[in-house]
């Protein structure tokens, strides 16, 4: 394997040469290793009443002295439970009342003020529409339509055609009206009245 290996400089016996080069190889090894820095980078430490955290020890334990205090109440009525007859009083005559009922009885008569303020206000308050005005405007509106048509409305209901002469009409022969079975004595004169043969 000597005999391979190339030194740097030039040797006679290259097993020598090889032998010194890996000794001093491992020296440096050595001494990389074990250098220590120049410069300090480790930081400051941290101080003791931030690693102690006092505060919080103190919260851990004020909780932990409440959950002792609060198991040994616990532990107390326990042992009255069990020393006693086994009695307990579990029943609670409270009268059942809402904790807002004043606050929603405030509200509801502030509501019903409030309502009966604007119904006086919206009654007394007159009507800005003049019905006599739109009465006045539809009578001549009226009068104008009946100016205006060629027949005067209104007769049409007023007008009841006698059966009389419903009946002349459909059969279309003449008949004297005393004939006639169907009007009474009262409407045959009245046609007989109007219409002369």
């Amino acid at each position: 394997m000597h005999k391979a290996f190339q030194p740097l400089k030039p040797a006679t016996n290259k097993l020598l040469q090889r032998r010194w080069d890996q000794t001093q190889y491992e020296q440096h090894r050595t001494k990389v290793s074990t250098a220590q820095p120049i410069v300090d980078t480790k930081g400051m430490k941290t101080p003791a009443h931030i690693q102690l955290k006092l505060k919080k020890r103190q919260l851990h334990e004020e909780r932990l002295a409440i959950i002792e205090r609060d198991n040994q109440l616990l532990s107390a009525k326990l042992s009255d439970i069990v020393c006693s007859k086994g009695l307990v009083d579990h029943w609670n005559h409270y009268p059942e009342r809402s904790l807002n009922a004043e606050k929603r009885r405030d509200q509801l008569l502030q509501v019903t003020h409030q309502n009966r303020a604007i119904y006086q206000r919206i009654t007394a308050r007159k009507s800005e529409y003049r019905r006599q005005l739109w009465l006045d405007d539809w009578e001549k509106v009226e009068q104008r339509r009946d100016d205006i048509a060629r027949y005067p409305r209104g007769l049409t209901n007023k007008q009841t055609p006698s059966c009389c002469v419903l009946h002349l009409t459909m059969v279309g022969i003449h008949v004297p009206l005393e004939i006639c079975t169907v009007c009474d004595d009262s409407e045959a004169n009245a046609f007989a009245a109007a219409h002369p043969q």
